[in-house]
């Protein structure tokens, strides 16, 4: 008799486990179609926090129903005289939770990010590099908040490893200097932003020139005029000059150009002539100055400076150089048009007539 009864006692615990797996089966695949609807709903809106919310919490609350039913099912199955059944569920429950909601934030910090950059990439007023400093220093926080909380449920002892790790923390900076310089590096480069992604920078003290592709916390990723990825440690930002040529408002156009001595008196107007060109000219700025002068008796030429500088619109290279390129051009044509030329480097000998 006995023996009848546990056997059904089995059996109905056996009915109820697989019950409550079946349920927590249908519960995840109903949530998870009212989440996917309802992320449909969210993108269409273009409610980026609602939809970020949403796709955070997709996968982790699929694991949250199967935790529910797993404990229910460790209830079930376990004997009623046993009580380490429900102190291990109820522990179970809790490590779990915090990991899965730690996991949610992450995912909810990354996806924000993601969304934000990929919605508003047309936005002027878009920070990318502010964004991704945010997104990680949110996603830090996350991470750490949720690993004391675990170890605090876990028993373990919270405050002396935090005191053990003031102790610690000075042999680990020392070990891991290079890592703390580069990550202060990075710090600064997100803090002060001398540039970000997207712009062309170069360094006068190092073979540094390109359009910043990604800046991290260890390297930044810079693509080089000939295409090719370099990467820099973010400590070398805090020993180099850093020129951002994105944020240039004028490019320089300076250059001299040499007459030939004999065309002397032609020289007061080549260059008036090369100024009025350049005072008409609409992609010169006429609000900086603008000079042609005879600046300089050569070896073999009269040097004529030329000093402008070129309007905003056109500080990108390409532009500049179509616009140098013009300019140039122009005053070889004024030069030739007074019946003068360019000098080239001469010598004059003069031989003595000696008398026999």
């Amino acid at each position: 008799m006995n023996t009848l009864l546990s056997f059904l006692n089995g059996q109905v615990w056996l009915f109820l486990a697989v019950l409550v797996i079946g349920v927590t089966v249908l519960v995840q695949l109903v949530s998870s179609a009212i989440l996917k609807k309802l992320i449909q709903q969210a993108s269409q809106r273009k409610l980026i926090y609602l939809e970020a919310f949403l796709l955070a919490i997709k996968t982790p609350i699929i694991f949250v129903i199967a935790l529910v039913g797993l404990s229910l099912v460790i209830v079930l199955c376990a004997p009623q005289e046993s009580a380490w059944a429900t102190e291990y569920v109820v522990h179970l429950k809790r490590a779990g939770f915090v990991l899965l909601f730690t996991w949610a934030m992450v995912r909810f910090i990354k996806t924000t990010e993601r969304l934000t950059l990929e919605k508003q990439k047309k936005s002027e007023k878009l920070d990318e590099t502010m964004i991704h400093a945010i997104s990680l220093l949110l996603t830090i926080t996350a991470v750490v908040i949720g690993g004391l909380a675990l170890m605090q449920l876990l028993g373990l002892p919270v405050s002396g490893l935090l005191a053990f790790g003031g102790i610690g923390g000075a042999a680990i900076a020392f070990a891991s200097k290079d890592l703390l310089a580069n990550f202060f590096g990075g710090l600064v480069v997100y803090l002060d932003k001398p540039f970000k992604v997207g712009h062309m920078i170069r360094s006068p003290d190092k073979p540094i020139e390109g359009i910043v592709e990604h800046i991290g916390w260890r390297v930044t990723r810079i693509r080089t005029l000939e295409k090719r990825p370099l990467y820099v440690p973010n400590s070398l930002f805090l020993t180099i000059s850093v020129e951002n040529v994105s944020r240039m408002l004028n490019r320089r156009i300076k250059t001299i150009v040499g007459v030939r001595y004999c065309d002397a008196g032609q020289i007061d107007k080549i260059t008036k002539g090369i100024e009025k060109f350049l005072k008409n000219h609409e992609d010169i700025d006429q609000k900086l100055h603008i000079q042609v002068c005879l600046t300089e008796f050569g070896a073999s030429s009269l040097d004529i400076l030329i000093d402008a500088f070129t309007v905003n619109k056109a500080t990108k290279l390409v532009d500049y150089r179509a616009v140098r390129h013009e300019v140039l051009m122009k005053v070889l044509d004024i030069i030739t048009s007074n019946g003068a030329e360019c000098a080239f480097p001469t010598q004059t000998v003069y031989l003595e007539h000696g008398t026999d």
